[in-house]
């Protein structure tokens, strides 16, 4: 095939040609953006799941749809040890940029510019996981607000940002909508004090929601933060996709470069990727380049296999894989050396101390190492599990 003419996409939170499977989270956004928008009471959202399955991909399509509707959108990725209130400022004011054009009144523009410089400049003065805020040419002459948004209390801060800029875009019949990617990695006192300003912004009926994504333990960590995060946001999984919608995600893509797929052909794709978005384009990908007819054959697929797998061991895995101290490595090892048990499930934390002949507690550095550096989870009491699909075949390949 002309692989000028290659229609798959495996790239980092890149969209694929074809956005299989997700239909009824984009549906039920549309459905949530307009009650808010309307004045009715809803959720803000959090979609979580392994690494791999689409949650950024999906992240951006809900902010194009929020979009669409004229509201005003940002977006932050939460990184480890840094803290969220300039990240906060920055994208709240690409959402203030997006509706202000819109409003008749420069001068109440100017006043909710205000608001959210004093927040950001908080920032500068009171959090040292911070870096130094510098004002954009929207911002830099407009004088910041004292007294409001500004009293180093986070979650005070945060409401009144909220409300003022939520009211903003109440006067033009839309909303705002923050978008968080890595959620999990937002530290816990933040994390806590973002839930109480939804939770607040939420009974004023502010047309104002976040939408967070983040790995399988974001909704236990939000919980751990408030005890109502649970109710406070729509959880919504995001999984590997039924083989239906696979197949889907290869077809129509090469539907429209005039080509087709095999039965078979589809079959060991799906046996190889088990679903997983991203494995679904990266395989999809080598194949289209190995195969040298319309349609795509079986043996297309099994010709590209290798050289799919040696680019997820190199990237995919690979990359994650070197970030893990020596200790960190034997954990994981060991791991997938129990997992085969469990189907590459969760394994007993119990069970690794065992199988590596040291104490549980001696192991809690290379495990609380790992949970951080986002390559493992606390899958329930007792038990760890991998962020990444099918990384404990990698291990045992090795």
């Amino acid at each position: 095939m002309d692989p000028v003419r290659n229609p798959y996409a495996p790239g980092a939170g890149q969209r694929p040609p074809e956005l299989a499977g997700r239909d009824r989270q984009l549906q039920q956004f549309d459905v949530t953006l307009e009650r808010v928008a309307a004045g009715r009471p809803e959720r803000s959202m959090v979609l979580f799941g392994l690494r791999g399955v689409g949650k950024t991909v999906l992240l951006n399509a809900l902010r194009s749809a929020a979009v669409t509707r004229a509201w005003g959108t940002g977006k932050i990725e939460a990184r480890p040890e840094a803290g969220i209130r300039l990240q906060v400022a920055q994208a709240v004011h690409a959402a203030v940029r997006e509706v202000a054009h819109r409003h008749r009144d420069p001068d109440r523009v100017d006043d909710v510019a205000g608001v959210l410089k004093s927040f950001a400049l908080a920032t500068a003065m009171g959090d040292r996981r911070s870096t130094r805020w510098v004002p954009g040419a929207h911002l830099a002459d407009v004088p910041a607000t004292k007294g409001r948004a500004d009293s180093g209390d986070l979650e005070l801060d945060l409401v009144e940002l909220f409300t003022d800029v939520a009211d903003l875009a109440r006067d033009l019949g839309v909303g705002i909508a923050l978008f968080i990617d890595e959620m999990q990695d937002i530290a816990v006192d933040e994390l806590a004090a973002l839930c109480g300003a939804c939770h607040e912004i939420s009974q004023q009926g502010a047309p104002l929601i976040v939408v967070g994504a983040g790995l399988p333990h974001l909704p236990a960590a939000l919980a751990a933060s408030k005890s109502y995060a649970e109710r406070l946001f729509a959880y919504v999984e995001v999984d590997r996709l039924p083989r239906e919608m696979a197949e889907r995600a290869w077809q129509v893509p090469a539907a429209g470069e005039g080509v087709g797929f095999e039965p078979d052909a589809l079959e060991e794709l799906y046996r190889l990727t088990d679903g997983y978005p991203y494995f679904v384009q990266a395989y999809g990908k080598v194949t289209w380049d190995a195969a040298v007819a319309d349609p795509v054959r079986r043996v297309d697929v099994e010709a590209a296999a290798p050289e799919a797998e040696a680019e997820l061991a190199r990237g995919f895995f690979g990359v994650r894989y070197e970030r893990a101290t020596p200790a960190e490595r034997d954990y994981m090892v060991a791991m997938a050396d129990l997992s085969v048990d469990t189907d590459d499930g969760p394994v007993a934390t119990a069970a690794l101390a065992t199988h590596l002949g040291r104490k549980p507690q001696s192991l809690s550095p290379a495990r609380d190492g790992l949970i951080k550096k986002g390559l493992v989870y606390s899958a329930e009491r007792g038990r760890i599990a991998f962020t990444v699909p099918h990384f404990a075949r990698f291990l045992r390949a090795r």
